[in-house]
């Protein structure tokens, strides 16, 4: 899987339109990526391509600024905690890193640095170089020396408590002694080293466990362990390289905090230096670069920050990243190998995926047998045909791709990939989508919908995944065995498999991998089974809707569907609405922030199919009763009333701006029209001022803005 074809577009040549559907999709993809990265440890992209992505998106919105949107992935890191720990606020946000991809990009860095600083020439600019660790980020408070709690970075505002598990990490003191601020973060990497790594899967492979993909993933599960017993059995290793909140500053410059953490007991990495120009920066990469094969578990990077810390203040930051720093990726590893095969997988929104057959080749450290060929249309682009030897290429810890075909080693019997007209799972026709554009998106699709038993697989996972009902024990595997004993068919049987279980005799039941000479054990499971479906009848709206799998609805705008219809019964009456052609309905959800033309289409469409339609009918009567989102303040000058932002707002961002009056109880809307209430006018306001005043409508300005919310 890599970036959509659709991104292929030049910006330049975008129409408002397009740009604003483009937006959309973009904000879509990056926030199933975040997730895939963040909550499931398991990446379906390359690093570099998802750099792209966002790249992308901050290019258009640059062009575009006034269709920025309230879920803009440029406001945003990671990915929303998950359930099964606590849930920490980080009183200090943990922010992401701008990247550079060459040494030009780097030299740029430092160009701006000096321009926003207005350093004369010859003055000197420290910035610090220290190895981007390829790990799970953590934040560990300690309290008067003492550590209190310990974090994962989460969506960067709040994250999973893993206390217990970090306290099993060597590399983390569980007090630094005295003379310590009475309250200081430590943020840092968990890792896990490549020798660490070959004997953990060891271990996993002679219990039968299967072996974990690499060694972040390894970390990340380990540390997501509910019992710390476990957690404490794996070999984990932590470097310390930055903080969070801290009551009182023990040194003035990066370089002396890192000299601080390593007195506290805390491990620094040994290649972190300082250096005062671009060339010492770039030297320092190029070799890190040669030796990173050596160095024993997985750096992807360098990062670079400046030295001062009052010059770090003044410098700020620019959305999700600081100005005062940056990461310099490292080119993907790559490999050759044989293609033996094509495998076509179809997903649960019927995308249909060719996946390369390969005959198994290490790439950077990891066994690879299987790759993303992304699309036909790449297929045929690259002229990659079964037999050849082909480039792999791994960058980060996704699955990888196939790069190209070396023509030079083509055998002649190399058979050119033919995509099927047919579905390979139920034969239905196979078909591409119109885009924005009018071309065709470069995604084929099989269009049996849930006749399709892929199709209708993978809904069923991501019914039962972490951001959606969360119901422990019933995993991917589960699903796949009850599918095969046609115990579920479609997410209402989930609610029935108590029935069956009690139904039918316990030795034709099967549960998990287990044999029918542990049914007593299995009995166990069952029950847990049958108590975490119970429990997962009250979900939260938001996690309900995004469970149902709509198409280009994500948790964002599940979460925005959730409150703009407030019930279950509410968004069904919405969406039959809408699925009959209702101009009001369609009209209402375009003018909320954050929804667009495509959402609207697949959410005609989700509800204009009778079998999507009977399946809420269903869950509501086995008892599924979605619980609406806390209600957000009524009490306030704007509450109920609905505010659209528009121009630069030059003390917050727009973004902050629309979550604020949210939390106020107000509505915020992308577009004027005759139901707004007020419009703030930041600089630069063009067309929306103008059809506001023109509508009667309250225009503000920002400080206007800030003195009538000032104190709610």
């Amino acid at each position: 899987m890599s970036a959509p074809e659709h991104d292929n577009i030049d910006i330049k040549a975008l129409t408002r339109e397009q740009a604003e559907t483009e937006l959309g999709r973009l904000a879509a993809d990056i926030e199933m990526h975040d997730k895939a990265y963040y909550q499931d440890d398991l990446p379906k992209i390359s690093d570099a391509d998802y750099d792209q992505l966002r790249l992308r998106n901050d290019a258009i919105e640059a062009r575009f600024p006034e269709l920025k949107r309230a879920d803009s992935p440029s406001e945003r890191v990671g990915a929303p905690a998950v359930s099964g720990f606590g849930k920490v606020k980080h009183s200090v946000s943990m922010l992401s890193l701008s990247n550079a991809f060459s040494p030009e990009d780097v030299s740029e860095f430092l160009d701006r640095i000096r321009k926003f600083l207005k350093l004369e020439t010859g003055e000197a600019l420290r910035v610090t170089a220290e190895p981007k660790i390829d790990g799970l980020s953590a934040s560990l408070r300690y309290e008067n020396g003492v550590f209190v709690r310990g974090a994962t970075r989460g969506d960067g505002q709040t994250g999973e408590d893993i206390t217990e598990n970090l306290k099993t990490i060597r590399d983390i003191p569980l007090s630094l002694g005295e003379g310590t601020p009475s309250v200081i973060e430590i943020r840092g990497e968990v890792y896990m080293s490549h020798e660490a790594f070959s004997a953990l899967n060891e271990r996993q492979l002679a219990s039968g466990r299967p072996a974990f993909a690499n060694p972040r993933n390894a970390a990340a599960g380990s540390l997501r362990q509910l019992d710390a017993n476990i957690t404490r059995m794996r070999p984990l290793n932590f470097f310390a390289y930055a903080w969070g909140e801290v009551s009182a500053m023990p040194a003035s410059s990066q370089s002396g905090m890192m000299g601080k953490f390593t007195d506290w007991g805390f491990q620094v990495n040994p290649h972190f230096i300082t250096v005062e120009n671009a060339d010492a920066l770039i030297n320092h990469w190029a070799m890190l670069e040669e030796r990173r094969s050596s160095l024993g578990y997985d750096i992807d990077g360098m990062v670079y920050k400046v030295d001062r810390l009052d010059w770090q203040g003044r410098l700020g930051f620019v959305a999700r990243s600081p100005r005062w720093a940056i990461a310099h990726k490292f080119p993907a590893e790559q490999a050759q190998t044989k293609l033996l095969d094509i495998d076509i997988q179809v997903g649960r929104t019927g995308a249909m995926t060719p996946v390369a057959k390969l005959e198994p080749v290490t790439v950077g450290g990891v066994r690879v047998s299987n790759a993303t060929l992304h699309n036909d249309d790449e297929i045929l682009r690259k002229d990659i045909r079964i037999g050849d030897t082909v480039i792999i290429q791994r960058a980060g810890d996704v699955i990888p791709q196939v790069v190209a075909s070396l023509i030079d080693k083509r055998p002649d019997d190399a058979v050119p990939f033919k995509f099927p007209t047919n579905c390979p799972v139920c034969g239905a026709h196979v078909e591409r989508d119109l885009k924005a554009d009018g071309s065709m998106d470069a995604v084929q699709r099989c269009s049996g919908g849930l006749t399709c038993a892929a199709q209708a697989k993978e809904r069923l996972k991501h019914f039962v995944s972490r951001s959606a009902l969360d119901i422990d024990g019933l995993g991917a595997k589960q699903i796949e065995d009850y599918w095969d004993l046609e115990l579920l068919r479609a997410p209402q049987d989930i609610f029935l498999l108590a029935y069956k279980y009690a139904d039918d005799p316990p030795a034709i039941w099967k549960y998990g991998s287990g044999d029918k000479s542990k049914l007593g054990k299995l009995k166990d499971s069952a029950r847990k089974l049958f108590d975490s479906i119970e429990a997962s009848k009250r979900p939260d709206l938001d996690r309900f809707i995004f469970a149902l799998g709509i198409r280009h609805v994500g948790e964002t705008g599940a979460r925005i569907l959730a409150r703009h219809y407030g019930s279950v019964d509410a968004f069904i009456a919405g969406g039959a609405r809408l699925a009959g052609g209702d101009m009001v309905e369609r009209e209402a959800l375009l003018n909320i922030d954050g929804i667009g033309e495509s959402l609207c289409a697949s959410g005609a469409d989700f509800f204009a199919e009778e079998i999507n339609v009977a399946t809420l009918r269903d869950l509501l009567e086995l008892g599924v009763a979605p619980v609406p989102l806390a209600a957000i303040a009524l009490d306030t000058p704007i509450a109920g009333k609905t505010v659209v932002f528009t121009g630069t707002l030059e003390r917050m961002t727009r973004a902050e701006a629309k979550v604020r009056a949210e939390s106020l109880g107000a509505k915020v809307a992308g577009s004027v029209s005759a139901s707004t209430h007020i419009l703030v006018a930041g600089s630069a306001a063009g067309s929306k001022r103008a059809k506001a005043e023109s509508l009667g409508v309250q225009v503000l300005n920002e400080d206007q803005w800030l003195d009538l919310i000032e104190g709610l």
